[in-house]
Parts: C-alpha cells; structure tokens; sequence
C-alpha cells in the first residue's frame, strides 16, 4: 500500500505551493510612469517585489513535491516489478499526465518570477522615439501556474496510489 507518509508529505509541499503561487498572483508587480521633478526624463516605479520570491518557493516546493513522488516510487520504471492490470496502465497514464502538468507549471512559476523580477528603470533619458515600457508580467501567469500544480498535485497523489496498488499486487510467477 501506498506510503501514508509520502502522501502527506507531498500533499503539504502541494498545498503550500499553490497558496504561493495565489499570493504570487495577487502581489504581482505593477509598474507606473513617473516624470522626475525637473521633468526632464521619465522612469518607471514599481510596486513591491514579494511576488518573485514567492513564485520561486512555489517552483521549489513544487519540484520537491515531484522529487519525493518520483523517488518514492522509483521514477516508474526502476524497481520492484508491477502487476500486469488496470493499476499498472493506470499508473503509466497518470505518470505521463503528472510529469506534463509538472513541466507545464515550473515553466510558469519559473517565467513569472523571471518577468516579474525584470524591472525598466529610465524611459525617456536619452531622447529616443520608442522608449521601453514599464511592463509587467501579465495577469494570470502564476495563476496558470497555481492551476497546474493543483493539478499536478492530485495526479501525482493519484499515481502513487496506482502505483503502489500494482507493486503491492505482484505475485512472483510460478516456474
């Protein structure tokens, strides 16, 4: 049977992983223009920078979550051998949804708090015609990120629980 430990453990690095993501997405930066006093250049000021960090704790978690799942269950094809069955075609489909949904959320997590940490500092200093813009990262990045570890989350717990399932139920054949 599937290890309670595991399951709980990684059910909490989840779990804290998508509030980070959440609290990334409601902390984002937001940049404006502001012209200096002399009104001689323009420069942008950002809001506070918590949002970064958080998407980055939520990529950590996350990818330790994935690393005790994967070693627990020894990535899926080292190991202990599996019953041929449901449970074992099972497992193998959720294995190849979870490491989809897994590379799907790093890549936003990681690209969220990559976005979110660049930051223009002058716009209009030097008298070009297309100054760069005070942009930031767009809304729902790390909320696609938060979904996708939500996901990951319940399929990960899903397939190791089908794994253990047709581990457990192997029976040495008979020579």
């Amino acid at each position: 049977m599937a290890s309670k430990l595991v399951v709980i453990i990684v059910f909490i690095l989840d779990l804290i992983a998508v509030g980070l993501a959440i609290a990334a997405e409601q902390r984002r930066s937001v940049g404006k223009v502001v012209t200096d006093t002399e009104k001689t250049y323009e420069y942008c000021v950002y809001g506070t920078d918590i949002a970064t960090s958080y998407g980055a704790g939520a990529f950590l978690l996350l990818f330790i979550s994935q690393v005790l799942i994967m070693s627990a269950s020894r990535c899926f094809c080292c190991g202990k051998s599996l019953n041929p069955g449901g449970s074992r075609a099972c497992a193998l489909l959720l294995f190849l949804i979870c490491w989809v949904f897994f590379l799907v959320a790093e890549v936003c997590l990681l690209a969220a708090s990559i976005r979110n940490a660049y930051h223009t500092q002058y716009r209009t200093m030097w008298n070009i015609d297309n100054p760069p813009s005070c942009e930031v990262i767009r809304k729902g990045v790390f909320a696609a990120g938060a979904a996708f570890t939500l996901f990951t989350a319940i399929v990960s717990q899903f397939y190791y629980v089908c794994y253990s399932r047709a581990r457990d139920a192997y029976q040495n054949p008979s020579y």
